[in-house]
C-alpha cells in the first residue's frame, strides 16, 4: 500500500511540445548519424574489395557507389532542413534577422561635386602655403651677383636699382624689369638686366657707356662717357690708354653734340683725332680746331661736325706736309709753315696796331694835362 501510495503522490510529469520536439529531432538525428557512419563503412569495404577488378567494373561499381551515396545524402539533406525548419531556436533567428532593417547603401558622390571641392581646397592650401611662406625669414634672402662692370662698383650698382634687405624675394622676382630700369639712374649704365636662378639668385647683367674722349683741366683728365656726360671723378694718368682723345672745353650742350657728330663719323677718322678745342672766330662761334696724331690741323664748325668732317679722309692724300684743313667755309687746306708765318704777320700787325693806339693815348694824356695847367694859370692870374 506504501508503494502505491508513493506512486500516486509522485505522478510523473508530462513533457511540454518543444521537449517531445527536441527528443524526436534528437532521435532522428541520432538514427540520421549512424546510417551515414554505416554507409561509409560499406562504401569503404567496397572500394577494398574492388580495386583488383578490371576498368569497367570499377567504373560501374564507382557510378553505383555514387548513386547510393547521393541518394542517403539526399534524403539526410532532407531530413537537417525539415529539422532545422522545426528547431524554435531557428525560427527565432529568422525572426531576429527579418527584425532587423536593411542598412540603406551609400549614395555615390557626383564627380561635379568633387571637382568643385578640389577647385576650392586646392587655391586655399596654396594661399595657406604663401602665407607661412611670407610671415617666415625665408622669404626676404637673395643672394645678388653683379656682372659686367668695370667702372662702377657692384654696390653702386646694387644702391641704384633700389633693392632692399627687406624686400620679399617673391617681390623682386615678380618685378625684376622695374629695379633693372632704376639702375639705369648711374650715369654709367647704358642697360641693365636681372636673371633669376632657383631658389634665391639673382644676377645683375649690365652694359657700360663706353668712353669716347677726356676732358683735360689742368692736369686732371675727366672721362667724357658715350652717352655725353662728363665724369664728375678724375682718373689717374697712369691708367689712362695709350692713345685717347682730349677736349679742352666741358659745356654740357657742346659736349653731347661733340659726341652725336663724332658718333656718325668713321672710326679710321675718330682714331686720328688727338685733341678737339673750341678756336670761335667772327664768323663762327662754334668753331672747332681739331688736332690730329700727325700734327694735321682741321677747322670744321660743331653745328656741321658730321656733314665736312668725313671729307677729310679725301683730304689727307692730298697733303705733302703737316697742313690745316679749313672747312669753316668752304674746304681748303694750307701748310702750318704757311699759317705760322701768317699767324706772326698778323701778330705783328696786331702788335702794331696796340703801339699805335697806345702812342695817340700818350698823346692824349699829354694834351689834357697841358690843358689843364694851362686852366690853372688862368685861374690864379684872374685872382
Amino acid at each position: 500500500m506504501s508503494k502505491d501510495k508513493k506512486k500516486e503522490s509522485n505522478p510523473k510529469k508530462e513533457l511540454s511540445e518543444w521537449q517531445k520536439r527536441n527528443q524526436e529531432y534528437l532521435k532522428k538525428k541520432a538514427e540520421e548519424e549512424a546510417a551515414l557512419a554505416e554507409e561509409k563503412e560499406k562504401e569503404k569495404q567496397a572500394r577494398m574489395g574492388k580495386n583488383s577488378k578490371s576498368l569497367e567494373e570499377s567504373k560501374k561499381s564507382s557510378s553505383d557507389s555514387d548513386q547510393n551515396e547521393t541518394v542517403p545524402d539526399e534524403e539526410s539533406s532532407e531530413k537537417e532542413e525539415k529539422s532545422k525548419k522545426d528547431d524554435p531556436k531557428v525560427k527565432e533567428e529568422k525572426k531576429k534577422k527579418k527584425e532587423k532593417p536593411e542598412k540603406p547603401a551609400k549614395p555615390k558622390i557626383a564627380p561635379v561635386h568633387i571637382w568643385r571641392a578640389v577647385s576650392i581646397l586646392v587655391p586655399s592650401v596654396l594661399v595657406l602655403l604663401l602665407s607661412v611662406y611670407l610671415l617666415t625669414p625665408l622669404s626676404t634672402i637673395k643672394n645678388i651677383d653683379v656682372k659686367g662692370n668695370s667702372n662702377t662698383q657692384a654696390d653702386d650698382i646694387k644702391q641704384a636699382s633700389g633693392i632692399q634687405d627687406s624686400d620679399y624675394t617673391l617681390a623682386l622676382l615678380l618685378d625684376k624689369e622695374t629695379y633693372a630700369e632704376r639702375i639705369k639712374s648711374n650715369h654709367w649704365i647704358e642697360s641693365a638686366k636681372i636673371d633669376y636662378q632657383f631658389p634665391t639668385n639673382f644676377t645683375i647683367e649690365v652694359k657700360e657707356f663706353d668712353i669716347v674722349g677726356y676732358y683735360v683741366s689742368g692736369e686732371e683728365y675727366y672721362p667724357i662717357l658715350s652717352s655725353g656726360t662728363v665724369e664728375s671723378t678724375p682718373v689717374n694718368r697712369l691708367n689712362l690708354p695709350e692713345t685717347y682723345l682730349t677736349v679742352t672745353f666741358n659745356d654740357e650742350q657742346q659736349v653731347k653734340e661733340l659726341i652725336t657728330g663724332l658718333s656718325t663719323i668713321s672710326e679710321d677718322i675718330k682714331s686720328q683725332i688727338q685733341k678737339i678745342e673750341l678756336a670761335p672766330s667772327k664768323a663762327t662761334a662754334d668753331l672747332l680746331k681739331i688736332t690730329m696724331l700727325d700734327t694735321d690741323e682741321v677747322l670744321v664748325p660743331l653745328s656741321e661736325l658730321s656733314k665736312k668732317l668725313p671729307y677729310y679722309s679725301k683730304i689727307k692724300p692730298q697733303l705733302a706736309e703737316p697742313s690745316v684743313v679749313d672747312m669753316e667755309a668752304g674746304a681748303y687746306s694750307y701748310t702750318i709753315a704757311d699759317k705760322l708765318i701768317e699767324e706772326a704777320e698778323e701778330k705783328a700787325k696786331q702788335e702794331a696796331k696796340e703801339a699805335e693806339k697806345k702812342k695817340q693815348e700818350e698823346e692824349k694824356k699829354k694834351q689834357e694835362e697841358q690843358g689843364n695847367q694851362n686852366q690853372t694859370s688862368q685861374q690864379s692870374q684872374s685872382r
